[in-house]
């Protein structure tokens, strides 16, 4: 019996507040990480995140009753995903920031939405809608206009520092990718304890290296209260949040969920008492455009499940 229009077109609300949370949650806690950077050194800070959500997750990591044995190519998957999202990722975010202009960073990292529906077609072949390619371009105008609309300061941007950051878009693209292929076979659950324990693994050499000549008596009560805070809201909630949400829409639509990651913090702003700019206003309001344009339910009569539409 075929599906009614109504169900056909139905919006998933459920999977959409997954995605948005997510993001908001990473783009909330931007400050956080900053007040934990300036106590602990960059591969400590991530080794002992790793190591705390790994104890936090670890009922996490048992199979559901209807979940198959992970095959040899979800074990693949899974590496990718922890070595491309979280560790390459990083080290290609933090370096790059180091070597470029803030206002440069924010307009190269505005092109996540487009490099993940580029990768979504050519990875997962998915069919990306008109509409859903120019709500993909109005976040990614909104998100650059972001950074436009922020003092430049005097930092200049070198070819490294410019690479660096491309590299990290794309790495975050092919975490979103992958993370698609992922949640077809795997909980969402166990995805993220899964490549948590992964990048415990490949950052745990450079951790221990910082952890030798680290005072550990430094950090007073309220710092390892908020590394806890930290450790399992970006390890463990947000990304939870993510596969699931993921599991339900097409990557290159997901994608555009990414724009939450300004506009959160922005809103930290306005809640600590900033004003925004006429230009980050309208910045805003064009991807918050993006994401209605890219998730209303198309009016034709398309099968939900053979496009990203």
């Amino acid at each position: 019996m075929s599906s009614s229009p109504a169900s056909a077109h139905r919006i998933p609300w459920l999977a959409y507040a997954c995605l948005a949370s997510s993001t908001s949650l990473v783009g909330s806690y931007v400050g956080l990480s900053k007040l934990l950077v300036a106590v602990f050194p960059v591969f400590l800070l991530a080794w002992l995140r790793f190591g705390i959500a790994a104890v936090l997750m670890a009922p996490w990591l048992k199979r559901e009753a209807d979940e198959a044995p992970l095959d040899r190519r979800s074990r693949r998957l899974l590496f990718w995903e922890s070595f491309l999202g979280n560790f390459l990722f990083s080290i290609c975010l933090l370096y790059g920031l180091r070597h470029s202009s803030a206002v440069v960073a924010g307009v190269i990292l505005a092109g996540i939405p487009a490099a993940v529906a580029l990768l979504s077609w050519l990875l997962l072949r998915e069919r990306i809608a008109p509409r859903v390619l120019a709500g993909i371009a109005l976040g990614v105008a909104g998100i650059a206009l972001v950074a436009l609309a922020k003092d430049a300061g005097s930092a200049s941007t070198s070819p490294l520092g410019a690479l660096l950051l491309l590299g990290a878009v794309f790495c975050e693209a092919c975490y979103v990718v992958i993370g698609k292929k992922l949640t077809a076979h795997v909980g969402p659950k166990r995805i993220s304890a899964l490549i948590n324990l992964w990048g415990l693994l490949l950052v745990t050499p450079l951790g221990l290296w910082q952890a030798l000549s680290y005072d550990f008596t430094r950090p007073g009560v309220s710092i390892w209260g908020l590394l806890l805070f930290y450790a399992a809201a970006a390890s463990m909630i947000t990304v939870w949040l993510w596969m699931s949400g993921l599991r339900r829409v097409p990557a290159a639509r997901a994608g555009v969920f990414m724009v939450f990651l300004p506009l959160a913090t922005a809103l930290i702003g306005l809640l600590l008492g900033e004003r925004p700019s006429a230009m980050q206003a309208l910045a805003y309001g064009l991807a918050l455009a993006g994401v209605v344009l890219a998730t209303l339910p198309q009016r034709t009569s398309t099968s939900p499940t053979s496009s990203a539409t």
